[in-house]
């Protein structure tokens, strides 16, 4: 096992790491966190359940490209294709509906997966030779995937990505290009992604 997922006896997955990709990993999934924010206080024990679980959530879509691109408007493509005939203002209003209802949720969801990384990562005790072996199962496999691709979305809308073989490109950069370290770290983290698949 080295670098990448392979799947355990039993189900799960498991992968060994060493001391850098561990602290490449967490800082990832903690500026991931920063980015999507604080969640929602705990409601007071008298609260009522069912104004929590309506509760509104912002009916715009957020003005950072990396969070655009992790909570997109439900209808209408980016480009408009696909939209004939559709009046854009009806489009704009039903995201904006589809957005008040279900954004805190999503946010919520994305914030456990990141949490689940770091809590994994810390979790580790490495070797001697600074390397571990992390194993996830249960909801974890899961958990990681999300987190995974919440990352390689956030790191593709700050490299400006929005095709897959514009990655390509991105890895003959030369190594003097300011963006090679966040392009390397796009597509480790696509390979992660994609054996982490292949263990599910």
């Amino acid at each position: 096992m080295g670098g990448t997922f392979e799947s355990l006896k039993g189900g799960g997955a498991a992968i060994a790491l060493d001391e850098i990709e561990i602290s490449i990993l967490r800082s990832l999934a903690v500026q991931m966190l920063e980015l999507i924010g604080p969640g929602e206080p705990e409601p007071a024990e008298d609260a009522d359940p069912l104004a929590a679980l309506f509760a509104e959530g912002p009916s715009e879509p957020p003005s950072d490209p990396a969070l655009a691109r992790l909570f997109p408007d439900a209808y209408g493509a980016p480009d408009g294709a696909g939209d004939k005939g559709v009046d854009p203002d009806e489009l704009v209003a039903r995201s904006a509906e589809f957005r008040r209802f279900t954004e805190n949720d999503l946010r919520a969801r994305k914030r456990e997966d990141a949490l689940a990384v770091v809590r994994s990562l810390d979790g580790l005790t490495p070797a001697g030779d600074g390397a571990a072996v992390l194993e996830l199962s249960g909801e974890l496999p899961l958990r990681w995937l999300g987190a995974l691709n919440d990352l390689r979305l956030t790191i593709a809308a700050r490299l400006d990505i929005t095709e897959d073989d514009e990655s390509a490109v991105l890895f003959r950069l030369p190594d003097e290009d300011p963006r090679k370290p966040m392009v390397m770290a796009y597509l480790w983290l696509g390979g992660l992604q994609e054996t982490l698949i292949e263990t599910l």
